[in-house]
């Protein structure tokens, strides 16, 4: 190989990104797929798994099986590009039936987002995949999902992450209320709070609202609403008792 191809190939290889999603069954993965090729301009509409009545499934979704049971059971990998970056994205099945698959795909992943449902915390095939990620030395950075529906003490269910999975969890975003009175998320990292909206069940985006602030400044509180002290009351916990967020560990 000549040094140009040589270079070629490690310019390549550099900007490239591969991560799967693993999770339970049910605890949004496809849809969270879906989204992230949403907006990342590969789709000009997110594929809804369960919206049959007008057929229209999802773009990872595409066997005759998938689209009738509602479930990925075949490995796909979908690519899109994102600041200068080849995002390649491994959408594989969560059902046990079809988990030999999952385990070999995983081989290919850089790292892997581990799809938590806010209501039923660590369940059985999450638990199975992590340790699978573990074994081979994949980072996992966790996504707890579905927080505009009715689910647990966030506080709660990041101590059963940790105990259940024996990690140390560190909260990079915040829940800002739940269910109904769902707001946003405050980014601890860049001391912000991002407010969604138009995000009801079956939209497809959501827009938002910075503000930038600490989490008890005055602009940031009132923003938050009825979930202020609550939010403000959980992160001082955070910040005093809980662990530090190293992103240069994290590369490592």
């Amino acid at each position: 190989m000549t040094e140009t191809a040589a270079s070629q190939l490690r310019r390549e290889v550099e900007t490239r990104r591969t991560f799967d999603i693993i999770s339970h069954p049910d605890a949004g993965k496809t849809t969270l797929t879906e989204k992230l090729l949403l907006y990342g301009g590969a789709n000009r509409q997110a594929g809804a798994v369960r919206a049959r009545r007008v057929d229209r499934h999802a773009t990872s979704d595409w066997l005759a099986l998938e689209k009738q049971r509602g479930i990925s059971v075949s490995s796909s990998v979908m690519t899109f590009e994102h600041e200068g970056l080849r995002v390649n994205i491994l959408d594989t099945p969560g059902h046990h039936d079809f988990s030999e698959d999952t385990y070999r795909t995983l081989t290919a992943a850089d790292s892997a987002v581990m799809l938590i449902d806010a209501a039923k915390g660590v369940e059985p095939q999450t638990m199975k995949l992590f340790k699978v990620c573990r074994m081979r030395g994949i980072p996992i950075f966790t996504f707890v999902n579905k927080s505009d529906r009715q689910g647990r003490d966030p506080l709660e269910l990041m101590g059963e992450i940790e105990d259940v999975l024996g990690i140390h969890a560190t909260p990079v975003n915040w829940p800002v209320g739940a269910g109904k009175d769902f707001r946003g998320v405050y980014d601890r990292v860049e001391r912000r709070l991002l407010l969604f909206h138009g995000g009801e069940h079956g939209a497809q985006q959501v827009s938002r609202t910075v503000v930038e602030g600490a989490p008890n400044h005055h602009a940031v509180q009132t923003a938050m609403g009825t979930a202020a002290d609550e939010v403000l009351e959980s992160l001082e916990l955070l910040d005093g008792a809980g662990e530090r967020y190293d992103a240069e560990q994290v590369k490592r």
